[in-house]
């Protein structure tokens, strides 16, 4: 017996002693990291979103993430490190609701899903629509006595919109951005942008828009030197 032991106890005991040694001293580090939680706030991640379709939605879908582990894991914890995903194959127009569990939040390693708020979202989904607009252009400015616009023209005159298809048919025009055509001139351009307000729309391969603006006077100041110069 008393060989016996001195074969497992003794041999290689400078090995045993330093895993031991190993062991007690992970165990102190352990034991003096206390468990933690925090919580993130994230944007929900769409994935595989049909081609042909746009969600009908103004607000991107957020979601706060609490997770728990070793405090020193997670003070280091940041926005970028959390991920909730949604896979949307398969969604078709219409109305549907999603869950989101702890399944779909990706975290770093050791650490574990407390809670997930909201649990469920809802989202609304249309058709992509593509069509073209009238650019018209918005005019401000204080005329000289006489003068007022004749004509207004765009370059390029139509721009072509994207969106989900409700929104896209209820554009009209889009407008510019306004440009200030005060004072004595007979023509003049100037060089903005064309909007369009709903936020849903987007304008396809957005350029500058160059605005003319074409001034005339009034029949009786050009006729009358005084009321043109007083």
């Amino acid at each position: 017996m008393t060989e016996l032991l001195r074969v497992f106890v003794l041999h290689n005991w400078n090995l045993k002693l330093v895993s031991l040694l190993l062991a007690v001293g992970l165990w102190l580090v352990v034991s003096r990291d206390p468990m933690a939680e925090i919580a993130v706030s994230v944007p929900v991640e769409l994935h595989n979103i049909a081609t042909n379709l746009e969600i009908s939605s103004e607000s991107i879908p957020q979601a706060q993430i609490r997770i728990r582990g070793r405090e020193r894991l997670v003070r280091r914890i940041g926005p970028n490190d959390v991920h909730a995903e949604i896979d949307l194959s398969g969604a078709k127009p219409g109305e549907r609701t999603f869950d989101l569990t702890a399944q779909q939040i990706r975290t770093p390693r050791d650490m574990e899903v407390v809670q997930v708020v909201p649990s469920q979202f809802h989202l609304e989904f249309e058709t992509r629509l593509v069509r073209q607009v009238e650019v018209h252009p918005r005019v401000i400015g204080s005329f000289a006595p006489g003068l007022h616009v004749a004509k207004l023209l765009a370059e390029p005159s139509v721009i072509t919109i994207s969106g989900p298809r409700k929104h896209v048919e209820a554009v009209e025009v889009a407008t510019t951005d306004p440009v200030d055509a005060s004072g004595d001139m007979q023509r003049a351009s100037f060089v903005t942008h064309a909007y369009i307000s709903d936020p849903l729309v987007q304008v396809v391969n957005p350029q500058p828009v160059r605005v003319t603006v074409i001034m005339t006077r009034d029949q009786a100041s050009a006729s009358n030197p005084e009321q043109q110069n007083p």
